[in-house]
C-alpha cells in the first residue's frame, strides 16, 4: 500500500451546464422521435402489400377476352399481333403465382388452366393460358407481387443510423465545449489552486458563460489561499511577542521547572517557524532551471552525515531535472532527515526509470501502521505522541517536502518495506541535459 497525493477532482456546476443538461435532454429526444419516425415510415413503405386480386383482376379479364378471340379465331389473333404457341412458355413455373392466376380466372370468369414463369433479373410475369390441346396464350405482365425489400429496408436503415449518427455527432460536439473548457482548466490548475484565465470572449453562449464561471472561480481560490497564507503567517509571527515575555518570566522560575519552560518554548518556535515557511513555500514561485541530481544528493547527505545522523549514498545516475534547486534541496532535506532520525539510519539512492528520475530514501526503522499511513502527510502527523518529547520536530516537514516536490511536477509515494523500513520514493521528470563546456574550455 502506497500513499500518493490524491488527484484533483472535481468542478463546480454552473448556470451554462444546467442548460447544457437540458439541451441534450432535448436532443436525445428529438434524435429517438425523428429515428423511430423515419425508421417506421421505411418499415411500412417496404412491407406494404398491394390488393393483389384488386391489382390483378383486370389482368385476369383482358387475358379472358384475348383468350375468348384466340380460340375463334387463332389465325386472325396471330394476324392482330398475339402470342399463340402450340407449347407453353419455357422457364421455371411458380406454382404459387400460377395457382393464384388460375384462381383469379375462375373468379372473373371460366375456370383455364395457366402457368406462370418468372424471367430472372426482370419485373416480368410471363403466363401461358391453355385454349386448347395444341394451343397457348402467351401474355406477358409486370409483376403485382411484392418483392424482396429486405435489402432495401437494411440499407435504408443504416443509412438513417449513420445520418442520424453524423448529426448527433456535430450536435454533441457544439453542446459539449463547455465541458471541453472545464476539462482543460482542470488541467492547467496549479500546484497553489489556481489556473490561468480563460478567455470570455469565444465560442457560444455557453462557453462563455462557463469562462466567465471559472473565472470567477479562480480569482476566489486565489482570494482564499493568500487569505490562509496571510493569517497563517501573521499567527506564526504574531506568537513570537508573547513567546518572548514567557521566555524573560521562565528566567525567574526554579531550574527544574525553567528547562521544561523553555524546552515547551522552543518547540513552539520551531513550530512558529515550519508555519511561516509552508506558507513561503506555497506562495514562493523561485527561479526554475536544470540541477544535476547526483551532486545535490552528495552534498545533502554530506550535510546530513556531518550533524551526527546516520546517512549513506547509494548507486546514482547522473540525471538533470527543471526545479527551483533551494527549494528542492530543503524537500530533499526534510525527507534525508526524516528517515535518518525515525528510521535509525537513511540510505540514498537515484536512477533513471524511463525518463523519470527516481530517488529512493531507504530506512531500517519500525515503519508505518499501515491504518496510518495516508495520513504522513497531514500537518503535525506523529506515528506515536509519546516520542514527540523524545525526537524533535514539527510534523510540517513531510508536508513541505510534498508542496515543494508537487509544484515541480514530482511525486512522492510512501511504503513500508518489507521485513521493516520505511521507503520513501520521489520522482521527477528528466530535463534535458544543459550542453557541457568543450574539452579544453575554460569557465
Amino acid at each position: 500500500m502506497t500513499a500518493a497525493p490524491e488527484p484533483r477532482k472535481g468542478v463546480r456546476k454552473a448556470r451554462a451546464v444546467n442548460t447544457l443538461g437540458f439541451r441534450i435532454a432535448v436532443l436525445l429526444v428529438l434524435a429517438i422521435v425523428v429515428v423511430v419516425a423515419l425508421a417506421t415510415l421505411a418499415a411500412r413503405t417496404a412491407f406494404h402489400r398491394p390488393l393483389e386480386p384488386a391489382a390483378v383482376g383486370p389482368v385476369a379479364r383482358q387475358i379472358h377476352v384475348l383468350a375468348t378471340f384466340a380460340e375463334s379465331d387463332p389465325q386472325a389473333a396471330l394476324e392482330a399481333g398475339m402470342d399463340v404457341r402450340s407449347e407453353p412458355a419455357e422457364g421455371k413455373v411458380d406454382q404459387k403465382a400460377s395457382q393464384f392466376l388460375q384462381k383469379i380466372l375462375a373468379d372473373t370468369g371460366r375456370a383455364m388452366y395457366a402457368t406462370v414463369i418468372r424471367k430472372q433479373d426482370s419485373p416480368i410475369l410471363v403466363a401461358s393460358v391453355r385454349l386448347s390441346e395444341d394451343h397457348w396464350l402467351i401474355y406477358s405482365a409486370l409483376d403485382f407481387s411484392p418483392s424482396d425489400t429486405w435489402p432495401v429496408f437494411v440499407a435504408w436503415l443504416l443509412l438513417i443510423v449513420a445520418g442520424s449518427g453524423v448529426i448527433s455527432v456535430l450536435a454533441a460536439i457544439k453542446i459539449t465545449r463547455p465541458l471541453r473548457v472545464i476539462e482543460e482548466a482542470v488541467e492547467s490548475v496549479g500546484p497553489n489552486g489556481d489556473f490561468p484565465p480563460v478567455r470570455e470572449d469565444v465560442g457560444g453562449s455557453e462557453v462563455r458563460a462557463t469562462a466567465r464561471a471559472l473565472n470567477r472561480l479562480s480569482a476566489r481560490l486565489r482570494a482564499s489561499m493568500e487569505s490562509r497564507m496571510r493569517l497563517v503567517a501573521a499567527a506564526g509571527h504574531d506568537l513570537r511577542t508573547p513567546m518572548t515575555r514567557m521566555r524573560l518570566r521562565a528566567e525567574f522560575l526554579p531550574e527544574e521547572d525553567r528547562q521544561r519552560w523553555l524546552s515547551d518554548l522552543e518547540e513552539l518556535d520551531q513550530i512558529a517557524d515550519s508555519a511561516i515557511s509552508l506558507v513561503r513555500e506555497e506562495i514562493a514561485s523561485g527561479d526554475e532551471e536544470n540541477v544535476a541530481l547526483a551532486p545535490l544528493l552528495a552534498s545533502l547527505v554530506a550535510d546530513v552525515a556531518a550533524a551526527d545522523l546516520p546517512v549513506k549514498l547509494g548507486p546514482v545516475a547522473d540525471v538533470d531535472v527543471h526545479v527551483g534547486p533551494l527549494a528542492l534541496r530543503r524537500a530533499l532535506t526534510n525527507l534525508i532527515v526524516n528517515a535518518a532520525t525515525h528510521g535509525g539510519g537513511a540510505s540514498v539512492s537515484l536512477e533513471n526509470v524511463e525518463g523519470q528520475a527516481v530517488i529512493r530514501i531507504l530506512d531500517e526503522g519500525p515503519g508505518i501502521p499501515e491504518e496510518l499511513i495516508d495520513q504522513i502527510f497531514e500537518p503535525f502527523f506523529r506515528v506515536d505522541l509519546a516520542r514527540r518529547k523524545t525526537i524533535p520536530g514539527t510534523g510540517l516537514g513531510m508536508l513541505i517536502a510534498r508542496e515543494i516536490i508537487e509544484r515541480f511536477n514530482g511525486t512522492i509515494m510512501i511504503a513500508n518495506r518489507v521485513p521493516r523500513g520505511l521507503q520513501q520514493t520521489v520522482s521527477f521528470p528528466v530535463a534535458e541535459a544543459a550542453p557541457r563546456p568543450a574539452s579544453g574550455s575554460r569557465l
